[in-house]
């Protein structure tokens, strides 16, 4: 990604966690920047749930990290500016929400909102929604804060504590979405929720489709594997302008505590192969995103991060933004 205007520097240095850093050329392209404030997604975070240092973990990935923490491994997240009516969108509510939400605020136009205004939950699994915790009287004490939700991820938050103190103590408003139905948050903006095969414990997973006034993104951050979807993810991407997609593990080769078979995503190597055949344009479309702090991709000097590159993909960077 090129790098960002003077005012996203400035903003990025108030918030710590999207200290101004040099990227590959190679990560994105000068038309993926806004030429002025306008509608845009920014992303918050690149991490997987359990983050980066991962707890627990003794291995050399996150030895260092201890000691010495990376601010800019933050848990996957999404935001949304919408420049027609200055309202901002989170997708997820992560352990990290406290600097997202604050790096979102400071996003495009300065809000007087602290919080954002609306968020859009994937899934109940804990880097996806645990962050709706801060909106409690614990914390921000939030009045009403929209929280899109599936029909069990809404049941599910309405009838488990501490998530039902939330809606008891109006600190959070839940608006049902049902798949494949979109919702209009303005003129230029809709937002469609879609139905993705994942390890659905406590709730359903989508994705989301985000149509912008120009252009459109598809988020996917987390799926079991491409093929148990009813929908053909080559043409997805066809369809949109920027899909953010699972790479949690580059290899099987990462994980050696578990059975990998329990928690499925689509390996990058897997990703790499399925996508092979595409034309370079529908190639940087891809960005991949919610890295487990095995996943070498994290590193953007890495070997595998350079290969990926040189392929034609991206490899997500917290701080990108994408114009819509």
């Amino acid at each position: 990604m090129v790098s960002i205007s003077k005012f996203y520097c400035l903003t990025v240095v108030l918030v710590t966690i999207l200290a101004c850093q040099n990227k590959p050329a190679s990560v994105g392209t000068a038309t993926d920047k806004p030429k002025s404030i306008s509608t845009s997604l920014i992303l918050l975070g690149t991490i997987q749930d359990g983050g980066s240092p991962h707890i627990g973990c003794k291995k050399d990935c996150c030895k260092t990290l201890f000691d010495h923490p990376d601010p800019n491994r933050q848990v996957i997240s999404l935001g949304l500016f919408d420049s027609s009516t200055k309202k901002k969108y989170l997708f997820d509510a992560t352990p990290d929400i406290t600097t997202q939400m604050k790096a979102l605020k400071n996003f495009g136009v300065q809000s007087e909102n602290e919080l954002a205004d609306g968020i859009f939950l994937t899934h109940a699994h804990i880097g996806h929604y645990t962050g709706l915790m801060y909106l409690g009287k614990e914390a921000t004490n939030s009045k009403d804060i929209l929280v899109y939700a599936m029909p069990r991820m809404k049941a599910f938050l309405e009838n488990n504590g501490p998530w039902n103190q939330l809606v008891s103590l109006k600190n959070i408003s839940i608006k049902p979405l049902e798949n494949e139905t979109a919702v209009q948050l303005s003129n230029e903006i809709e937002v469609t929720p879609i139905l993705v095969p994942h390890r659905d414990e406590y709730s359903e997973t989508v994705g989301y489709h985000i149509q912008g006034p120009n252009k459109s993104a598809l988020f996917i951050p987390d799926i079991d594997k491409w093929d148990k979807w009813d929908k053909n993810i080559v043409e997805e991407i066809k369809k949109v302008d920027y899909a953010f997609l699972d790479a949690t593990f580059y290899s099987g080769e990462e994980i050696s505590a578990r059975d990998i078979s329990g928690i499925p995503h689509p390996f990058v190597i897997e990703s790499l192969e399925r996508f092979k055949d595409l034309s370079p344009n529908e190639k940087s479309k891809i960005i991949f995103i919610h890295f487990n702090h095995t996943n070498p991709l994290i590193d953007i000097d890495s070997e595998e991060a350079k290969n990926v590159l040189q392929l034609g993909f991206r490899v997500g960077q917290i701080g990108e933004v994408f114009g819509l």
